[in-house]
This record gives structure tokens, sequence and C-alpha cells, in this order.
């Protein structure tokens, strides 16, 4: 059966700080189901993920958030990681970034700390979702619906909490890119 993600954009927002295997893992599985996977980034050409006690490996950037734009891509995914969502959720840029995706009802997948963009472009309210533990009540305070499940999904967001669970998220997360746009996964801002 031939893949559903052939040809579909997604967009990987991150900086300096990632998890790793919340980012290289979906990606793989993204890539070896067709869709054409981008490393986006305030930075210029490449990214260092934290492997727990220090920085590991680069990711080379493919496009600089500002020349970014969420209406060439089907999809996001927001990695985890304690440092890279913390950088990203003060940059207005990337914020705008992550809400242009819910106002256009494209799939979005988050895991781990990659949540705490999703309450910066507020768009978590009313929304079932899980994540790491540590920004639950977060999330709860951001009006969200939390649960502590290996993923979960709603109107195109697909969530998970940590890199155990990432075949499960992946395995949703490809399911919800094949179906496209979503119609009420919009955000609350206008």
């Amino acid at each position: 059966m031939p893949s559903t993600l052939i040809g579909k954009r997604v967009a990987i927002l991150a900086t300096h700080g990632f998890e790793p295997s919340e980012l290289l893992r979906p990606r793989a599985a993204l890539d070896a189901e067709g869709a054409i996977t981008q490393v986006i980034s305030p930075e210029k050409g490449s990214i260092r993920g934290w492997t727990g006690t220090e920085f590991g490996d680069g990711v080379p950037v493919d496009l600089q958030l500002a020349d970014a734009r969420a209406a060439e891509f089907d999809a996001l995914l927001l990695p985890g990681g304690v440092i890279s969502p913390d950088k990203l959720r003060v940059i207005s840029e990337a914020v705008e970034f992550v809400h242009a995706f819910f106002s256009e009802g494209k799939p979005v997948g988050a895991i781990c700390h990659g949540l705490q963009l999703l309450i910066e472009a507020d768009v978590v309210c009313g929304r079932k979702l899980t994540s790491v533990k540590a920004i639950r009540t977060d999330l709860i305070n951001a009006g969200a619906r939390w649960s502590d499940e290996p993923v979960v999904t709603d109107q195109g967001l697909v969530t998970s909490r940590t890199p155990a669970d990432i075949p499960h998220f992946i395995r949703k997360l490809i399911e919800e890119i094949g179906e496209g746009v979503h119609s009420e996964s919009g955000g609350r801002r206008g």
C-alpha cells in the first residue's frame, strides 16, 4: 500500500537543547513514509541536542524561522527537551508560527516539553492531551484536559509524554498527517 505522506511537507521547530530522540526518530519515520521534513530554527547552521548532561551532535537547520511560513507546510512537529521549547516559547515568531498551524487546521505533533509552545500559542484550552508530568499543571491551568497516556489525539493534535512513547507517537502522527487538515482544530486567538 503506498504511503499517504508522499510529498507532504513537515516543519520541525527546534533550537539548541532539543531531545535528540524526539526529533530524530519521528523525522526518520516521516521521511521513510515519503514526507519532506525540514528543521526550522531561529539559529543558522545547525542546532545541538541535549543528551542529559551535555550538548550532543548537531542537526543541520534547513530553514531559518524568519523565512518559514506555515502556509508552505502540511504539518508541524514540536520535539521536546527541557531547553529548546523553553527558549522558543519566548520568541514571538516561533509562537506565531505554531499558532498558524492551528488556525489552518493542520496536524501538529508535540511530545514531552514541546507542549510548552502550545500553551504560549494559546491553543490548548478544551483539548484533551498528554505530556511529561513536569508541565501537567501548566497545561491544566491553560485549560487543557490532561490525561496520562502514551499518546492522545484531538482533532489533528498528537501529543505524547516521553521518549518511551515515541512508537505510539509516530504511528498516530503519520495517521493524522495522512488525514490532512482538520476543520475544528483552530486556536483560540483571532
